[in-house]
Parts: structure tokens; C-alpha cells; sequence
């Protein structure tokens, strides 16, 4: 499996993140995590993956996250429930997000990045 990063171009912190990637001659395919939404099975394989629990994959900072009240609402939800959500729009996810055959990292912090890349 390739390195996959997947991306909102407009984030600050996304194209921190991409920077580091690249100036550490780390091997990656791109996605736009809007035109390209990660779907429910993609989804499913990282968060089994990343062993983190599902609510770590909200942009609990979004403004979709907070204009659908769902720090309210997730608690409620089913895990299927959560998980098709977050399918349904790319601004719902956490990002940047990249994958790899041995992890999945969540947000940038480059300390982090640096020890399991």
C-alpha cells in the first residue's frame, strides 16, 4: 500500500503537514479530503487500524461539526451511525489524515509524525 495523505488544501495545518512529508522525502499519494471523501469501508479499516476511538476522527473544530450540534448528538449515534456520517462529508473528518501500512495519524503534530513515519 502507498502512503496515503489525504488533505484539505486551504488548512494551514494540512499544508504544514504536507511540508514535512516532503522535505523528509516521505513517498505519498494525495487526496483532497472533500472531491475525494473517504468512504464507510475505507473509514472502518483506519479506525480498526489506528486502534483510536471513532470520535477522534471528528473535526470537532469544523463549523459542519458544530452547525450539526453533533458534540450533542455523537454520544446517541451507533458506531455505523458515526462512520457513515463522516463518509457522507470530508469537512466532518480530522485532518490531515495519512495512512500507511503501519499507522494512521490523525491531525499534524510533527513530534508524532517524526516517530511513526
Amino acid at each position: 500500500m502507498k502512503n496515503l495523505f489525504i488533505w484539505y488544501p486551504k488548512c494551514t495545518t494540512c499544508q504544514k503537514a504536507k511540508k514535512y512529508l516532503e522535505n523528509n522525502n516521505i513517498s505519498f499519494e494525495e487526496r483532497h479530503i472533500v472531491e475525494e471523501t473517504p468512504s464507510k469501508k475505507e473509514l472502518e479499516r483506519w479506525i480498526k487500524q489506528s486502534g483510536l476511538e471513532i470520535k477522534k476522527f471528528f473535526n470537532t473544530s469544523g463549523l459542519k461539526y458544530k452547525e450539526l450540534n453533533l458534540k450533542e448528538k455523537l454520544p446517541n449515534m451507533t458506531e455505523q451511525e458515526k462512520i457513515e456520517l463522516l463518509s457522507s462529508n470530508g469537512m466532518l473528518i480530522k485532518r490531515p489524515l495519512f495512512v500507511s501500512d503501519k499507522t494512521v495519524l490523525l491531525g499534524f503534530k510533527e513530534k508524532e509524525w517524526r516517530e511513526k513515519i
